[in-house]
C-alpha cells in the first residue's frame, strides 16, 4: 500500500512535469515568429535595392530646364533665332545630309525636303518652316546655357559639374567624335520615366564644357 501511494505520486509529479515542459516548449517558437515577422526586412530589401538602382542612374537634363544664351528654350521660332544668335553662317539642305532623325518628323514619318541646318558659331540648329530647334549646341563666342538657374558655358569645368551630375559625371566616358578627336562625354537622360530612347550628350575638352548633342538612335 504504501508503494502503491509512492507510485501514484510519482505518476501526477511526471504528468505536471511534462504539461509544463509542453508550455515552455512553446513559447520559445512562438517569440521565433513574432521576432521573424518583426525583422522580416525582405520588402524593405527589395525596395532599398530598387532605389540604389534608380538612384545610380544618370541624371535627367528636362528640356523645359534649359536656357540657350539665358533667352530661349530648346524649340523657338526663326524669328527668336535671328533676334538671340544672329543670321546664320551657313545654310544647308537635310536631305544632303540625310540625318535618320528629323526634330520635325511628319506624324505619319515623312520629311519635308525643304527642312533645313542652320548652323551659327558652330552650333547647328534645325529649322522647318519658321520653326527652329537646338540639334547641337557649341559652347563658343560667349554661348552659354543655364540649368535649373546655373550657368554653363566654356569656362565651367568638370569638377563644376559633379555636384549638378554627380551619377553621370561617374560614368562618364570617351567618345571619338567626328573632327574632334576623342572627347569626354556624360550621358545625360531625357525623361525620368525612361520613355525616351534617346539621350543628351555633353562632351568635355581640356576638363572643360565643350559641345552638347541630342543624340537617338536610327
Amino acid at each position: 500500500m504504501k508503494y502503491f501511494s509512492l507510485l501514484c505520486i510519482f505518476i501526477l509529479l511526471a504528468a505536471c512535469t511534462g504539461k509544463d515542459g509542453n508550455k515552455n516548449a512553446s513559447q520559445p517558437a512562438s517569440l521565433h515568429q513574432k521576432t521573424m515577422v518583426k525583422n522580416d526586412s525582405s520588402v524593405t530589401a527589395t525596395s532599398e535595392a530598387t532605389n540604389t538602382s534608380k538612384d545610380s542612374l544618370n541624371e535627367v537634363m528636362l528640356e523645359d530646364d534649359i536656357l540657350f544664351n539665358g533667352k530661349l528654350k530648346r524649340f523657338f521660332s526663326l524669328n527668336d533665332f535671328e533676334k538671340v544668335f544672329g543670321k546664320a553662317d551657313s545654310i544647308k539642305l537635310m536631305s544632303e545630309e540625310a540625318p535618320c532623325n528629323y526634330i520635325f518628323e511628319n506624324p505619319d514619318g515623312s520629311k519635308d525636303m525643304n527642312d533645313r541646318y542652320l548652323y551659327k558659331n558652330g552650333s547647328r540648329f534645325e529649322n522647318s518652316q519658321n520653326k527652329v530647334a537646338v540639334d547641337e549646341f557649341r559652347f563658343l563666342n560667349g554661348n552659354y546655357i543655364l540649368y535649373k538657374g546655373i550657368k554653363i558655358d566654356a569656362h565651367t569645368t568638370i569638377n563644376d559639374l559633379k555636384p549638378i551630375f554627380p551619377n553621370a559625371i561617374r560614368n562618364i566616358g570617351i567618345l571619338d567624335v567626328y573632327e574632334e578627336g576623342k572627347l569626354r562625354v556624360i550621358q545625360l537622360r531625357e525623361d525620368h520615366e525612361g520613355i525616351s530612347d534617346g539621350h543628351l550628350n555633353l562632351f568635355l575638352k581640356n576638363n572643360r564644357v565643350f559641345f552638347m548633342h541630342w543624340w537617338f538612335p536610327c
